[in-house]
Order: structure tokens, then sequence, then C-alpha cells
């Protein structure tokens, strides 16, 4: 078969091997250029109106235009052992705050109604982005003062010491995922490999495209600013795909020498099949991401952009510099061999059989022998796994959910609530009016207060910023209740539907909610509208690719169908987990109740695009035996057999990589963990495993079937020549 016939692997394949040091000098300048320039060229992050829906947006955006920043707003509740014993605490705080340098209007002390706690709240100077670096001597203050005065105990909660916390959190939290996730897929990759350098090049492959990836983002958030999580996620998505890549390419040649076939062949066999699989997956999943500039939120679009570069880069680097580095090392790739791993290895392939081929081999039987039997059972726990999410609750996490109870900050920012409803996460009125400042908009203001108070929905510290040359005002107002239940939902819904068109419309050219609760609000709403069409998108692009891949019409419905039940156990696992807290204290972690926002979306897409790494892998091999002359259940009981081995290693490499940011501390990335590593399991067991080859079974020869409409599509090669035989007619194919 020529190269042109086996395609673009191949050809890609071929011109690294004869160009082997352009290939791998040429990588590695690459990477290091662009990750020097965009680490010199510095990232943007999204602002506030960027990050934001709705109305919420909308109130930034009148801030942000007038050149005015939401100020760091923080608060400090004293509480004493008896009513009215803070009043010197209180007293000195203020002083000790007003000497730091760093505070501006700080407030007199708002009394609770017991009398035993006293809130004071103040805000931070300069720029509200860089207040995180500059609490420490605030901090130092309230310390300091709570030392000072016995029977004071001081909680501080606010934009300033949440962003200092949460800046050490990221920071270490991504040191040790990095330390861990990598070490992780290497020991993996040397148990599926049994030697050192065959581990190592995947590994390596995944953390330079990685790091290029980074470099890359850099660059591209001066056109598109990111969200802060979204390197995060780029280094989650290009390690494990990065190291699968290799692994697919990898594992079919040295299998392809271990048969007998000499070097140049083998990399020929693996370019044609494995390299022409990575081809199609990375394509798949880089369509599957751009579903994503779809949503109406930007913070989706910078997801998008970067998962789509880190697996180009991985799938570049899979299908050049890999063969490249192939062909350079020749049967060195062998080297660091582990006595017991590569002895195990050599056993398999004297007997023709792929490791993990004798498990899979003893599982195909019964599943082959009783299909309808296997596909019921498996699609049963599958619609079981997914069942929770029919009650998945999203919500913006707030700082509070997302450090856990234990936490310094979850600590004061309930106890502020107990004591001072709505205090920490107030409503945000933001109006932009000509009359700021005039004796009628004065007016308004009061009266709005009045309405406020009136109503016993809100807290007492309502507070006014106006900016009168600017024409904007802002006002904050504490809801009732503890700033995310029906309590707060209700006094929000007074807030928007009442109160501020009533009284303030009036007097305003534009006037919007924003904070918190409404800010969430507005990202769900938007999310809703969001879902559907790209869903239908990835939808669409799955089948179309599947369709033109494998020339099957129920090959590509069974695709779609696969991936909607490894997204549904996903979604049920965490809903299970983080909101109804189901073996959530088993696993260590603490349930927030509700499931981040941007969470099922994101989920939908990776998921969507990462299962057809398995899925394009396991049916290339099952087309490919088929094509050689096999009835189609001999061809998926050797497809399973001769995949199963690379299946489950790199199965095995995405659990753990997403297992590790399971661990970490923030409850978002443990809820993308969680709900990865359980989806990626299920996927290549109970789905590729057992539900795939039961259908395809059942469906026999009308596997390969498609309408005559159809049959102009291109033939696609899968690595070998078809061997002409008889073909059974196809139960109800164009008849």
């Amino acid at each position: 078969m020529s190269a042109t016939r086996k395609g673009l692997a191949v050809r890609l394949g071929g011109w690294s091997t004869r160009h082997r040091k352009t290939a791998i000098i040429g990588w590695l300048l690459f990477v290091v250029v662009v990750a020097v320039v965009g680490g010199m060229s510095g990232s943007r992050q999204m602002t506030n109106s960027e990050n934001s829906a709705g109305d919420s947006a909308r109130a930034e955006k009148i801030l942000e235009d007038a050149g005015l920043q939401t100020p760091a707003g923080e608060m400090v509740m004293l509480r004493s052992d008896r009513p009215d014993g803070w009043r010197d605490a209180a007293r000195d705080l203020s002083a000790r705050l007003e000497r730091t340098g760093e505070t501006v209007r700080v407030q007199p002390p708002v009394r609770s109604e017991n009398g035993r706690e006293a809130l004071i709240s103040f805000e931070m100077k300069g720029d509200p982005d860089s207040a995180g670096k500059r609490v420490g001597p605030v901090v130092e203050a309230v310390e300091k003062t709570e030392s000072a005065h016995r029977g004071i105990v001081a909680y501080e909660f606010g934009d300033a010491t949440a962003q200092h916390r949460l800046d050490d959190m990221l920071t270490d939290d991504f040191k040790k995922a990095e330390l861990t996730a990598v070490p992780l897929a290497l020991g993996i990759l040397l148990v599926v490999f049994g030697a050192l350098v065959a581990a190592l090049l995947p590994v390596l492959l995944a953390v330079t495209a990685c790091v290029g990836t980074f470099g890359l983002l850099a660059l591209v958030s001066h056109q598109l600013p990111l969200f802060d999580s979204t390197n995060s996620v780029m280094f989650l998505v290009g390690l494990a795909v990065g190291v699968d890549y290799s692994l697919f390419y990898l594992r079919r040649e040295r299998d392809e020498r271990a048969a007998g076939r000499d070097a140049g062949t083998a990399l020929r066999i693996a370019a044609a099949t494995s390299g022409r699989a990575v081809l199609i997956s990375g394509v798949t999943v880089m369509l599957a991401m751009a579903g994503m500039f779809l949503s109406g939120l930007l913070l989706f679009h910078g997801f998008a952009v970067a998962t789509i570069l880190v697996v180009l880069m991985a799938m570049l680097g899979s299908v050049t510099v890999l063969p490249a580095m192939l062909s350079w090392l020749g049967d060195r790739v062998d080297a660091g061999r582990v006595p017991l791993l590569n002895r195990r290895r050599k056993k398999g392939a004297r007997k023709g059989v792929h490791a993990g081929g004798g498990l899979s081999g003893r599982l195909m039987r019964p599943v082959l022998a009783k299909p309808k039997l296997f596909a019921a059972v498996s699609g049963a726990l599958l619609l079981v796994l997914c069942a929770p999410a029919l009650g998945m609750k999203t919500e913006q996490l707030g700082l509070e959910k997302q450090f856990g109870s234990d936490a310094a900050i979850t600590v004061a920012y309930q106890e502020i609530t107990g004591s001072f409803p709505g205090g920490p996460a107030p409503a945000e009125v933001v109006l932009r009016s000509d009359e700021v400042g005039s004796a009628r908009f004065d007016a308004a203001v009061a009266d709005f207060r009045k309405e406020l108070a009136a109503s016993g929905r809100f807290g007492k510290t309502v507070d006014v910023e106006a900016h009168r040359t600017k024409g904007v005002a802002r006002i904050e107002v504490p809801l009732a209740g503890d700033g995310q239940d029906a309590t707060s939902r209700r006094a929000l819904d007074t807030l928007r539907e009442d109160l501020v068109p009533r009284i303030l419309g009036p007097v305003s050219d534009r006037a919007y909610v924003t904070g918190e609760l409404a800010s969430s609000r507005d990202f769900n709403d938007q999310l809703k509208t969001d879902i559907a069409p790209v869903f239908l998108f990835i939808a669409a692009v799955t089948f179309v690719l599947m369709l033109l891949c494998f020339r099957s019409l129920p090959i590509a419905v069974v695709s779609i169908l696969l991936n909607l039940l490894s997204v549904g156990a996903a979604y049920g696992t965490m809903t299970a987990v983080f909101q109804h807290g189901w073996g959530a204290e088993w696993l260590g972690m603490e349930p927030a109740g509700a499931i981040e926002g941007w969470m099922p979306l994101f989920v939908l897409v990776i998921l969507f695009g990462l299962s057809m790494d398995y899925h394009v892998f396991v049916v290339s091999r099952i087309r490919e035996a088929h094509a050689r002359g096999l009835a189609t259940r001999d061809a998926i009981r050797e497809g399973i057999r001769t995949t199963a081995g690379s299946v489950t290693g790199a199965a095995a490499i995405m659990v753990a990589v997403f297992a590790v940011f399971a661990l970490l501390r923030m409850q978002d990335m443990q809820q993308m963990g969680v709900g990865l590593a359980v989806a990626v399991l299920v996927d290549a067991t109970l789905v590729r495993m057992v539900l795939l080859p039961s259908v395809m079974a059942l469906l026999g020869e009308r596997n390969w079937y498609l309408p005559r409409a159809l049959r102009w599509l291109p033939s696609v090669s899968h690595g070998e020549e078809p061997v002409e035989r008889p073909r059974p007619p196809l139960v109800g194919a164009g008849r």
C-alpha cells in the first residue's frame, strides 16, 4: 500500500524518521521559544464583567467603563463574652487598621441584636486585584487586637483575605498536582512497557506539550483573557491526552517488533494504524472542544482555546517527534528493563497475546456468547450511575464553599453570616445616572433605604457610594439568609423585580443588581441557554467523524449513545458525592450541596472528546481485523484483545491524573477530578470492554451498514489491505 493511500499519519511518520534531527530539535526549540516568550509577555485574566453574565455583567461593565473598580472589601467581626464588651477592642482595631496605611473607609462598628458582636467594615487601598498581596499588615492588626483584649474573638472575611489564601492554595495545589501526576503516569507506563526509556518517552512528550501550551496561552490571553483555573484545566487534559496518544503509538510499534517485524515495517504499521487513530481522535477532541465557543460565557472560550492548543500539541508530538525518537533509539527504547515486568511482556509476545489480552480474552467469551444479557446488565448499571444527575443543582460556589468547612475563612464567613445576615455576600446595585448627587437622586436613595428596612428582607449596613462626576452610584445591600438559601433568593427577587425598578429606576438611565448570589443566578441562566447548542454541535461533529472514519451508520449512532452514558455516569457521581454527600466522608471529601456552575458543560465537552481516544482505538482495531477477512464476532474478539493492554494502561494514567486533582483542596477541582476519573474508569471498562462488544455482537454484520445515499463517502484504510471474500447480505441494508 502506498504512503499516499495510507494517509497523513504515515506521511508524517515517514518524514520524521527521515529527518530525525530536524523533528526532535525543531520540537524542543519551538517549545522553549514559546515558553520563554509567553512567560515574558505575561498573561491577562478576565475582568469581572468578562467573567459574568446577564445583569451582573452589565453592572460590572458600568463600573469598568467609568474607570471604577469594585474595591476589595473586608470586614472583621468582634465577639465578646458579654454584651458591648467589644467596644474597647473595636476602637483599638479601628486605630490599628488606619495605621497600616492599607485601608480606607473604616466604618463605625455595627452592633448585633444580642449586643455581643460588632461588625467593622472597611476597604483595601489601591488595585483590588493585588489586594491579596498587601493584606498581611491588616491580618496582623486583627490578630494583635484579638491578643490584646481578653475575652475577644475576631473573625475576618473579605476579598483581600480570600484572594491571599486562594493564591497560596492554588500555588501549592498546582505544584502538588505536577509533582504527583507525572511520577504516577511514569510508574504506570513502567508497568505497561517494562522498560524505563519506553516509559519516559510518553511522559516527556506530554510534559513538553504542556510547557509549550503554557507559553502559547500566555500570548493568546492578550486577545482572549483567561479564567484563573484555565492553566490547571489545560495541564490536566494535556498530560492525560499526551501520554495516551504516545502510549497508543509506542505500544503498537513495540507489539509489531515483538511479532518479528523489522524496525521500519513496525514504524510504518504503527503510523498507519495507531498514528491514524491518534489523528482521528485528536481532531475529534479539538472539534468537540470548539463547541464551547457556542457558549455565551467567555470562561468557556478560554477553556476551548486551552484544550484545543494542548491537544494539538500532544497530537503533533505523537505523530512526528515520537516516530523520530523511535527511529533514532531503535531497540534501545527497551533500555532500563525491569526484569519481572519485561519477562512477562516477552512471554505474552511469544504466545501471540498482547499484555492484558489474556484477561480480556476470557472476558470476551461470555460477553460474545450472551451479548443480550451483558448489554442489558451493563446498560442497567450505567443508568443507575446516571440516576442521581436528575436532581443536579448548580451554582457558582462561593469561596466559603470552595475552601471547605474547616478553613479559617469559611469559619469566619459562617460566624459573620450567623450574626449579621448578608454581610459577607451583599447584593450590589449599580446604576448609571446624570442625576447622581442631585436632590431628586438623594431623595430616591433615602426612600430606597426606608423600603429596605421596612421589608424585613435585608440587613442593616446599607452602604451608598456615589460618584457624581462619573454619573455612577453603587449601593451595597445585605441580603437576609445565608447568601444562597431561599430567604436570600426571595430578597434578591424583591430587589430586582420591585425596589430597584420602582424607586431607583426613575432617577437612573440603567440600574442593575449584581453580587455573589445574583452573579451565580445569571451564570446558571446563561448555562441553561448554552448547553443545548453545545451538545448538538459536539454530537453532530462526533457523528460525522465516526461516519467518515468507519463508513458505518450504526457505529456512528452507537458512539453518541456510549459517550452520553459516560457523561451521565460523571454527572451522577458528582451529584451523589458533592451534592448529596453519598460516600464523601469515605473519600475524605466534603459535599458543597451543589455542583460548580461551569462544571456540567465543561465535563460534557471534555468527556465527549476524551471518550474518542478509546473508542477510535478499539473500533479501528475491530475494523482492521474485519477488513482482513474475519467475521464480525471474531473481529470484535481480536480487536478487544489486542487493544486491552493499551486501553487499560491509558485509562489507568487518565484515572490517576484526574484522581490527583480530586485530592486537591479546591472544591471545583475535586468535583472535576472525581467526575472525570469515574467517567474514564467506567468508559474504559464497563463501556468499551462489555457494552461496546455486546452491542456490536448483537448488530453483527449490520455494524458495517451504510445507506446507499451515503456510499459516496471515501473508504478509509485501517492499516491493512482488505482480503477479498464473499460478504453475507446485510439484514435490512438497501433491499
